[in-house]
């Protein structure tokens, strides 16, 4: 392997080993919160959009956390016994929903990321300028083309078979 090859696989690797720490960390938040991790993570897509200063759609939460529509209004039904969501019509169209997060939950998850997302803060306050504007280009094109290799996969009706299947 030349270096250039092994640079990019280290590339790789740190990028599935980031995404796995941040998948660990929503573990985490949903054992702290004594909630299922896909409840967590449905709480995190909704916390995410308001910090965005908007806010998420059942059908688009839907698409963030990997659900089918009736898995996810599953989820948000538990979320809102819970007290956890609250469900608004706050849209000239009243049909459209959005989902918020309550006080406690904004809370308890200010609390419980406050401490890692200053340290990532910290470590791309460190970085020059230039480079974290070129890593910024390369994790878009990155996240483009697994983006569209999602969309391809799930566009494809028939897939090769596994190595299960050739057993």
């Amino acid at each position: 392997m030349s270096p250039d090859q092994e640079r990019r696989a280290e590339m790789i690797g740190l990028l599935r080993a980031f995404g796995a720490a941040d998948s660990a960390l929503g573990r985490q938040f949903a054992k702290q919160q004594r909630m299922h991790p896909t409840d967590a993570a449905a709480v995190v897509a909704i916390l995410d959009a308001e910090r965005g200063g908007g806010s998420i759609t059942p059908a688009r939460l839907a698409e963030r956390i990997g659900l089918s529509a009736n898995a996810t209004s599953a989820v948000l039904n538990r979320l809102e016994e819970a007290g956890h969501v609250v469900r608004s019509r706050e849209h000239r169209d009243r049909r459209l929903v959005s989902l918020h997060t309550t006080p406690r939950v904004h809370a308890d998850a200010e609390v419980f990321f406050s401490s890692i997302g200053s340290a990532l803060d910290a470590a791309l306050t460190a970085c020059p300028v230039e480079q974290t504007e070129s890593l910024t280009r390369l994790l878009r094109e990155l996240v483009d083309v697994m983006t569209a290799g999602l969309d391809e996969s799930e566009g494809s009706t028939s897939h090769p078979p596994g190595p299960a299947a050739t057993r």
